[in-house]
């Protein structure tokens, strides 16, 4: 044991831990343990908003795969985080936030920036603790960071400001003392199961999701696949767990997503759902046909037991890590028949539908028009990407149109807002990934309302020498609430526009007000050089794309839209017996 303060407990914990990075505002209440940071090794990132604090914390996660810290002011700083935390729940990363809260003595007085801050995260962090003695805090942090690897997502840590400042004898344990790196494959009687349904397949495929990215088994996955002779699709915006160069990858399935993977999925009679929950919105029915196969058996290889077997009934449920389950399956199956390799008939199917695929996206992808076609830019992005670029998204109608076109050859390269599809993910995403990936060039895919919502963070990237290129796909409007009105609301546009009475906004121009790189592009014949100048100048870029404002891709939620009735008399005139036209959702 050695005698220190509770902030060099602190900040000896997240040494050893190999903390390197913190993300916040600078703020009184941990300002004891900021101190000790430039001395620690870690350096402090500041950001404009508490929100993108976390969301860097949670792309930083992503692409290494190890936990960092968010933090702010006790009270209104750390209730700014609520959304980007939840956000980092719904994207299992070990985010650490730290929320100092207010002196031990006052508790419940109603002070100055008061509030209770474990109630309010109690429902988006994986593990709570809040410190009770000063001369436990080492302990906290200990506990917490295991739980945060352990369930795979964000902690939050409670540190009364006053506590920052006790003294005591602290012990500082090094993380092999104290948690575990590795998990295993399953148990052996589920794994013998599974492989002999697999051996048993006709037309088996494999889904891939973030379980295969976050273990790094693409290699695997790709073996036993060629074992079953199985195409592999990948879940819902998780289009890096497998290289798209590998022949039997055949893209993302769900929204806007590869209809040669949704194609194969529907015919499969067997499903190995290989490191994926199996996400219900991303299982929706898309271009037209309910494609998940209602007769197939399921295979489901989680590591989290409230995941297995929540959405679909299940053949067979494995409890365990993808990378050790699918070396056990290939072993099982190896033994059972022998090295295969895929047969030449079935080849040939998944050649097929992975061609047609991508000249019928490509069909879409070359209008010349202007305004200029989303779908014209984002190939012209996808196109101009360097081969190890990392992609941020955000949510919208555009931004989610790009997983049809994002195609990678490593894990943890694309970072999308994901489950909880909050809007204003993508840029700071992109910094924090570019903090983890210094080496990397990293791309952010934004709509124009959800860049006014980061934007502010122009500041930050140029502050901190951080050169994301965000491209912006301005339409001057809410393009997928706007859709929704489009085709259930009869073309009436409440909040859905954007700068229309005022001509719109130059987000170019403000990003170089900034002190960014700042062009817009207003023809598509320029988008190539646009983007391959941005990647190449060094600098924080704005792409601003002035995208045609009348293509829209479908509602994002068909299932939870209805036709609207109106029955008094003051709404009549809205009801869908007085439509202009008739809803699509009534065809």
């Amino acid at each position: 044991m050695t005698y220190m303060t509770a902030s060099e407990a602190m900040v000896e914990t997240l040494r050893v831990e190999g903390v390197t990075e913190v993300f916040g505002i600078v703020g009184s209440a941990y300002m004891d343990a900021l101190d000790l940071f430039p001395a620690a090794g870690i350096r402090f990132f500041p950001v404009r908003h508490e929100q993108s604090a976390a969301h860097m914390a949670d792309a930083f996660a992503r692409v290494t795969g190890r936990a960092t810290m968010c933090t702010g002011q006790n009270g209104p700083g750390i209730t700014n985080m609520v959304t980007s935390i939840a956000a980092a729940y719904h994207a299992h990363s070990p985010v650490i936030l730290l929320t100092p809260s207010s002196m031990s003595a006052f508790r419940g007085l109603d002070g100055f920036q008061e509030v209770e801050q474990l109630p309010i995260f109690s429902t988006v962090t994986k593990f709570q603790i809040q410190v009770n003695r000063h001369d436990r805090i080492a302990e906290a942090f200990r506990t917490a960071i295991r739980a945060a690897y352990a369930e795979r997502g964000p902690v939050q840590i409670d540190v009364p400001r006053d506590f920052f400042y006790g003294e005591a004898d602290y012990t500082i344990l090094e993380p092999q003392q104290y948690r575990a790196a590795r998990r295993g494959p399953g148990d052996a009687e589920s794994l013998d199961q599974a492989a002999g349904v697999l051996a048993a397949a006709e037309r088996p495929v494999i889904l891939a999701g973030l379980g295969v990215t976050e273990t790094g088994c693409a290699d695997v996955v790709v073996r036993l696949a060629r074992q079953l002779g199985a195409p592999i699709a990948t879940s819902y915006q998780h289009n890096d767990a497998v290289p798209y160069t590998e022949e039997l990858a055949v893209g993302p399935i769900g929204y806007q997503g590869s209809k040669a993977a949704m194609t194969l999925l529907s015919k499969a009679d067997v499903v190995l759902a290989l490191g994926t929950r199996l996400n219900p919105f991303g299982n929706l029915p898309q271009y037209g046909f309910d494609y998940f196969p209602k007769d197939a058996k399921i295979i489901q290889v989680d590591i989290d037991w409230r995941q297995v077997g929540r959405i679909k009934p299940l053949a067979v449920g494995i409890l365990g890590d993808a990378q050790a389950a699918a070396e056990a399956l290939l072993g099982r199956l190896v033994a059972r028949q022998g090295e295969r390799d895929v047969d030449p008939a079935r080849l040939a199917e998944i050649r097929a539908a992975k061609s047609a695929w991508t000249e019928e996206l490509a069909s879409w992808s070359r209008s010349d028009a202007s305004p200029i076609s989303p779908r014209r830019a984002l190939a012209e992005l996808a196109a101009a990407l360097p081969d190890d670029a990392i992609v941020t998204s955000d949510i919208g109608n555009i931004c989610s149109v790009a997983n049809a076109y994002m195609k990678f050859d490593r894990p943890r390269s694309f970072l999308p807002a994901l489950g909880f599809g909050n809007c204003g993910f993508a840029y700071p995403g992109a910094l924090g990934a570019k903090v983890a990936a210094p080496d990397r060039p990293v791309a952010a895919i934004i709509g124009d309302g959800a860049w006014g919502m980061s934007l502010h963070e122009v500041m930050t990237a140029v502050e901190e020498d951080l050169p994301v290129v965000a491209c912006v796909f301005n339409n001057r409007q809410w393009g997928a609430e706007k859709k929704n009105q489009i085709d259930y609301y009869d073309d009436r546009f409440i909040g859905a526009n954007i700068g229309h009475e005022i001509g719109g906004f130059d987000f170019a121009a403000i990003a170089r007000a900034m002190g960014a790189d700042g062009v817009r592009v207003e023809e598509p014949g320029d988008l190539a050089e646009a983007y391959r100048s941005a990647f190449a100048s060094g600098r924080p870029t704005v792409v601003e794309v002035m995208v045609d404002p009348d293509e829209l891709a479908e509602p994002f939620r068909r299932d939870a839209l209805k036709t609207p009735r109106r029955y008094l008399e003051r709404y009549q005139h809205l009801d869908v017996a007085n439509f202009s036209k008739q809803p699509a959702g009534a065809r």
